[in-house]
This record gives C-alpha cells, structure tokens and sequence, in this order.
C-alpha cells in the first residue's frame, strides 16, 4: 500500500481506515471474530484504526484493544473518539439519555472519558483523538484547551474533529491561534457517491488548512453494497431500524437514493468494477481526502472493500459519476450525520410572539 501522510501531523497512514464501529453488539457480536478480522487488515497493509467510545458503549475499543495485544499495538496509528451518550445500553435507541455529564465536549467529560478510553483500549497513549460531534453548549475554547493538555501531558499524540461544519471548522482553527492551543489537524465528515455535501466548502476549507480528511460511510450506509437495487427487495438491518429517515422508502428522498443506487450499480456492471470497490475509490481519489473509513462487519466485507485500494477511475468513469449525482449534491440533511439546533428547533428560526 501507499501510504498517506495524517494532514500535517507526520504520521503515516495506509489508503483505507479499518472503522471498529460493526464490532460487539452493533454488528458482529464475536470477539474472536471481530479480532480476526482486524488481523487480516493488518496483514493486507493497513496501519490505522478508528473507533470511538460510544461504538457498542465501549465494546468496540475493548475489542480493538485486545486484537493488538502482544505487540501489534506500537505498528497501529490508533484513533477514537469522544462526544456521545456513555452509560446507556449498547442495544438502546438512538438519543437514549443518561447521566447528562456522561457525555459532550466540556473539559469535565474529555478528562474523564479519555482515562476510560485508555483502560478500554489496553494502551498508555491515542494517537488521534477526536470530537465525534460538535457540541452548541461548549465554548469551543474549552474543548481546544483540554485536549492540548492531555497532549502535552502525552495520552494523545494529536486530535481532531468529526462531522463538524465547514465554518466551525474554521472557527476552531482561529480560536486554537489566538489562545496558542493546539489544532484540529484532522476532520472526519460523511463523503461517498450519495453524499456529496462537504465537497461544496468542508473539503475545500480542509485543504486550506492542511487538515487530514477521514471519511466515514464511503458506502453510504450500505446504499452502495449492490444490495440496494430496483426490483430488489431492500435489506433490513439494525441500522435502518435505528436511523429510519435515512433508510425508509416512503420517503421521496430515499427513492431518489434507491434510483442512484441503482444507476451506479448498473455503472458498475459496465465498467468491470465491483460496486463496493467503485464506492471507495471514488472517495479515495478526491486529493483533500487522507483514507476512507471502511467497516466491515464480516471478513467477506473486508475483503471485499481492501481491493479498492488497486482501483484506478478514469476520468471517464468520474464524468459518469458526476451526472447520476452532481459534485456538491446530497439527498437529505440526515445524511450529513448531524443537524445544527438550528434546523431542529422551531424557536430558533421564529420570534417569540404573545
């Protein structure tokens, strides 16, 4: 594999990012297999990992933690991530609350969970630690602040933000040089066929900036594993059950999805490239993006996804891409994987009338 260099921060990274998210309770609920399949990926070449707390409420950096045991953990540039609701059942449904300082972005919290990601993880240090949501109620100063302490103090080695908006991406940037903190270095958004969004001003924002781009769901949540074809029965999944306006039909933008899902299978069929491997690709030849996030919940899958590193896409093949889904085009805010108060609260478009 080629690798890639982590934005600015040195650390060399294979083309694709082994995601722990589909291990323990949200997908393969094996230990041993899930391990087996983080092994494979190492063996094929890829050094990153990615992770988060809230994965199966700490099972997925347990399980992450185990598979690099004796002494596979100092090859793995080792990411996870901090934000979400900790202290709930893995199986609960989305936007269960718990204890309300269990979670967030505030100083309490990241000094505080990062000691738990640690004991999880089984290791002294991360290496990329990230906010995995933007939190409203957090100066954005605080959260900059305890995270340049917990680098200088040496439990991370760099941090970065998840599925921030373009300009609070740039806030943060001007904060972290005003107050002589330490940056974001990386940003980890939704990118694939599907969703194109960030390419409009995060993407750009991103390489002014140096920072590293990790894009999570280059599948699109599974819209483009080839299962999502008209004609076909549509998959059911846990995942459709927990985020049903990204996945349910009777929605006109989700049949606008169905249609390009088919369109890119059909693009697929003609040019001799699997789907799946066509999907990653194409995320991957984007030149502010550093490695796609891949999550495979079988070794099937990974194996089926490592392949897209050896895929080349002819301009050709790019023009056909941009006319089933033009640069710039999502199909629905909740896609983008997070929705500012702004939009979900009626009171903060509305005046207050008697």
């Amino acid at each position: 594999m080629e690798y890639r260099s982590l934005g600015r921060t040195g650390m060399q990274v294979s083309p694709l990012c082994l995601g722990a998210m589909m291990f323990g309770a949200w997908g393969e609920p094996d230990h041993d297999t899930s391990i087996k399949i983080i092994h494979k990926a190492l063996d094929a070449g890829v050094n990153f990992i990615d992770t988060a707390d809230v994965y199966s409420q700490g099972e997925s950096e347990i399980i992450v933690g185990k598979a690099l045991a004796n002494g596979k953990r100092d090859e793995v540039i080792l990411a996870t991530k901090f934000h979400g609701q900790m202290g709930v059942p893995a199986d609960a449904p989305m936007g269960t609350k718990g204890d309300p300082n269990s979670q967030g972005n505030s100083r309490r919290w990241i000094i505080r969970e990062v000691e738990n990601s640690l004991r999880r993880l089984g290791t002294d240090w991360i290496d990329l630690y990230q906010v995995h949501r933007p939190s409203p109620d957090t100066d954005v100063e605080e959260t900059l602040s305890a995270l340049t302490d917990l680098q200088r103090q040496g439990k991370i080695r760099a941090f970065g933000s998840s599925t921030f908006p373009a300009h609070e991406i740039v806030e943060a940037q001007w904060v972290a040089e005003r107050r002589g903190l330490s940056r974001f270095v990386t940003e980890q958004p939704p990118y694939s066929m599907l969703v194109r969004g960030i390419e409009a001003d995060l993407l750009p924002v991103a390489e002014q900036y140096g920072l590293g781009v990790l894009p999570w769901s280059p599948l699109a949540g599974g819209w483009l594993s080839g299962k999502y074809r008209k004609g076909q029965d549509v998959p059911g999944s846990t995942r459709a059950q927990r985020l049903p306006q990204r996945y349910d039909l009777s929605r006109p933008e989700n049949q606008a999805k169905l249609e390009a899902a088919d369109a890119f299978g059909k693009l697929a069929d003609d040019v001799g490239i699997p789907l799946v491997q066509l999907a990653i690709a194409f995320v991957m030849q984007h030149p502010a993006v550093t490695s796609p996030i891949i999550g495979p919940r079988t070794m099937e899958h990974l194996e089926s996804q490592l392949g897209a590193v050896d895929v080349h896409l002819t301009t050709d093949i790019l023009d056909r891409i941009d006319e089933i889904v033009p640069p710039g085009q999502s199909f629905s805010r909740a896609d983008a994987g997070y929705v500012p108060p702004a939009l979900t609260d009626p009171f903060a478009r509305r005046r207050r009338t008697a």
